[in-house]
C-alpha cells in the first residue's frame, strides 16, 4: 500500500509539472511564430491543462483499464465545477462580475460546455460508448473548437512570454514528465483499487480525477486570487469540453467503454448545470451556492465509495 501511494503521488506530481512545462513551452513557441496570444490561450493552454486527463485516460484505455479512463474524465469534469470553481467563487464570489467579462460571451461558452455534456449523456444512455460515439464526440469537438477560436481571435489580452529555443526543451520535458507520470498514476490506481477492493472506475472518478485536475485548480485559484474571474471560468469551461469530446473521443477509438450506472451520467449533467448560478447570480448567492456545491461534491465522493461493490 505504501509503495502504491508513493507511486500515485510521484505520478501526479509529474503530471502537474509536466503540464506546466508543456503549456509554458508551447505558448512561448507559438508566440515566437507570431500566433495570436488569444488563439494560443483557447487552444494550447486549454489543451495543456487537460493534458494529464488526456494521457491518463488514453493510456488506461489502451491497456484495457477503461473504468479508470471513463472515471477520470467524468470525475475531472465534476471536480472542475464542484471543487475547483466552487473554491474559487467561495474565495472571490464577485470575481466574474469584477473581471469585466462579457455576460453574453460567458453564456455562449457555457452553452457549448452544456452541449458537450448533453451529447455525452445521450450517447451514454445506450449503455455502451464505442468507436462510433468517439467519432461523434471528435466531430462535435472540431465544431466547438472552431467557434472558440473564431471568438478568441477578437481578444488580445493574454500575457505570454517566449523563452527562446528553451521552449522546445520545455515541451519535450513536459511531455516526457506527463507520459511517465500517467503510467505511474494508472498503475498506482489499479493497484489501489485492488488493495481497497473497489472498482477501478471509482478510483478513477475520485482520486485520479482530482489529481489530474490539479493544473485547473492551480490556474483557476491563482486567477481567483488576482480577481481574474474570466480566466477561471474560461479554464473550467474549456477543460470540460476538451475532456468530454476530445479526450473521451480518442479513448473510445482505442477501446469501447461500458456504462456501469446511470447515476454517474446524471451526476455529471447535474453538476454541469449547477455551474450557472456561479456565473450569473449575485455575489451573495454565489458564495452560498459555492458552499452547497462543495458539500455536494463531498457527499458524492462519499456515496460512490459507500455504494461501490466490494471485490
Amino acid at each position: 500500500m505504501i509503495v502504491t501511494a508513493i507511486m500515485l503521488i510521484v505520478g501526479l506530481a509529474l503530471l502537474v509539472k509536466g503540464a506546466d512545462l508543456f503549456v509554458g513551452g508551447g505558448s512561448g513557441l507559438a508566440l515566437r511564430y507570431s500566433i495570436s496570444p488569444a488563439l494560443i490561450g483557447s487552444t494550447i493552454i486549454a489543451f495543456g491543462t487537460s493534458l494529464p486527463e488526456l494521457v491518463v485516460s488514453t493510456n488506461a484505455a489502451a491497456t484495457g483499464n477503461t473504468g479508470i479512463a471513463l472515471g477520470n474524465i467524468l470525475g475531472s469534469n465534476i471536480a472542475n465545477i464542484a471543487l475547483v470553481l466552487a473554491l474559487c467563487t467561495l474565495i472571490r464570489p464577485g470575481m466574474i462580475a469584477a473581471s469585466g467579462a462579457s455576460r453574453s460571451e460567458l453564456f455562449r461558452h457555457t452553452v457549448l460546455m452544456l452541449v458537450a455534456t448533453v451529447a455525452f449523456a445521450l450517447l451514454a444512455a445506450r449503455g455502451t460508448l464505442d468507436a462510433l460515439a468517439g467519432a461523434v464526440f471528435l466531430t462535435l469537438f472540431v465544431i466547438i473548437l472552431y467557434f472558440l477560436i473564431r471568438e478568441g481571435r477578437e481578444e488580445e489580452d493574454i500575457e505570454i512570454k517566449s523563452h527562446g529555443w528553451a521552449d522546445i526543451l520545455y515541451i519535450g520535458l513536459g511531455l516526457a514528465a506527463v507520459i511517465i507520470g500517467a503510467q505511474l498514476v494508472v498503475d498506482g490506481a489499479v493497484a489501489l483499487a485492488e488493495a481497497l477492493g473497489v472498482p477501478a472506475f471509482v478510483i478513477g472518478l475520485s482520486i485520479v480525477a482530482v489529481g489530474t485536475s490539479l493544473p485547473e485548480l492551480a490556474t483557476s485559484l491563482m486567477a481567483a486570487v488576482r480577481n481574474e474571474g474570466a480566466i477561471s471560468i474560461g479554464n473550467i469551461l474549456g477543460s470540460n469540453i476538451f475532456n468530454l469530446l476530445f479526450i473521451l473521443g480518442i479513448s473510445l477509438l482505442l477501446a469501447p467503454v461500458t456504462i456501469g450506472s446511470a447515476f454517474d451520467i446524471v451526476a455529471v449533467v447535474l453538476f454541469s448545470v449547477a455551474i450557472l448560478p456561479l456565473i450569473f447570480a449575485r455575489p451573495g448567492i454565489v458564495r452560498g451556492w459555492s458552499i452547497v456545491l462543495l458539500i455536494g461534491y463531498a457527499a458524492y465522493i462519499a456515496w460512490i465509495f459507500a455504494t461501490a461493490p466490494v471485490a
